[in-house]
Formats: C-alpha cells, structure tokens, sequence
C-alpha cells in the first residue's frame, strides 16, 4: 500500500511541474535535445524500432520515465540509466514538455495489422486489449494514466511487454500482473494491434 500512495504522491507531483512548465518548453537546453534525438530521432522516428518514439507522447509519462531511470526504479535501459543522470531533475518537466509538443511522427504500420487498420481488434484479444483502454485510453493515444501506445513500433512494444511479464521492468504496479497473465502469443498479437494504429 506504501508503494501505491508513494506512486499516486509522485504522479500528482510531477503532474503539478508538468503542468507548470508546459509554457516554458522552449527553454529546453538544445544539447540535452541533441542527446535524446540521437537515439529517438532527429524527426521523431528513431532509427531502432526498438526505442520508443517520444515526439507527441505523454508528458507526464516522459516525466515519470526520466525520474524512474534516474532513482533505479526502472533499470531495463542501462543506457538511458547513464544519461538521465546527467539531466537535472528540475529540467525533466522542460525536456518532456518540449517532445509532448511535438506531433505523433506518421509511422509506418507492419503489414500484419489488418485488424488495426479496420479499428477492431483481432477477436482472441479483444477482451484483453479492452482492458488497457482504462489507462491508455480508447483509441490508444494515452492520458494522464498512461502513454500512448497507438503507432509505436512492434519491436518496442513486444519488447516492453515482456520486460514487464518477465520482472526485468517493474516501474509500474499494474502492468507486471497483468503481462504476466498474457500469454506470449496474446502479447505478441496486441503489440502488432497497437503498432499498427
């Protein structure tokens, strides 16, 4: 219980500095910029499908990440580990209010996402993807409970499922019990759902 009033006392927090810095992002330091786009994109598209976007992505999200890789919260990225350490936890709220401005990059959906493209998932997730709705909202575009997970790219997607499913991400409460109940198949066909839209 500790742990879960300690998440909601940190997400009302950094919701507050989001908030209070949203006017500010164009005081972001163009070197910390340079930084982070050398691995997410110059354009918003970066060059692994194994990172995620972040132009357009939840700033409250963005924020929570940068505090969760410095504190050791989450420890799956080593590298992102090293580099948040040389950003000032009072300029997280910039950085992240800087990318949340920027538009969604268009994507590229993978060819095995017919389902996404009608708008319906495929029938033997649909009443599991139902339930991420509750936080990542109904069209998958994210909100104050969770980012957006609509376009970004399978290989993220598969990747961070099975991190949360296997213990090696626990920066989340819910999300660990929840891969965990998946099956590898189930989260495969989700991530594919989602990238495609």
């Amino acid at each position: 219980m500790l742990k879960h009033l300690s998440a909601a006392v940190f997400g009302a927090a950094a919701l507050f500095a989001v908030v209070a810095v949203s006017a500010h992002a164009a005081d972001v330091n163009e070197e910390k910029v340079r930084v982070c786009n050398s691995c997410h994109g110059q354009d918003g598209v970066p060059p692994s499908p194994t990172t995620p976007n972040i132009w357009g992505q939840q700033q409250n999200y963005l924020v929570k990440q940068m505090h969760d890789y410095r504190s050791g919260d989450r420890k799956n990225s080593p590298i992102m580990s090293a580099i948040v350490r040389d950003v000032r936890q009072q300029d997280d709220a910039k950085l992240a209010a800087y990318y949340a401005a920027k538009s969604w990059p268009a994507g590229k959906a993978p060819a095995a996402t017919a389902a996404a493209a009608s708008g319906s998932p495929p029938t033997a997730i649909a009443d599991k993807i139902e339930t991420c709705r509750a936080c990542h909202q109904q069209n998958f575009e994210g909100g104050a409970q969770g980012p957006r997970l609509a376009g970004l790219s399978y290989e993220y997607l598969v990747a961070s499922m099975k991190s949360f499913a296997d213990g090696r991400r626990t920066n989340n409460a819910d999300m660990p019990g929840f891969m965990k109940a998946l099956t590898e198949s189930d989260r495969d066909a989700m991530a594919r759902y989602l990238a495609g839209l």
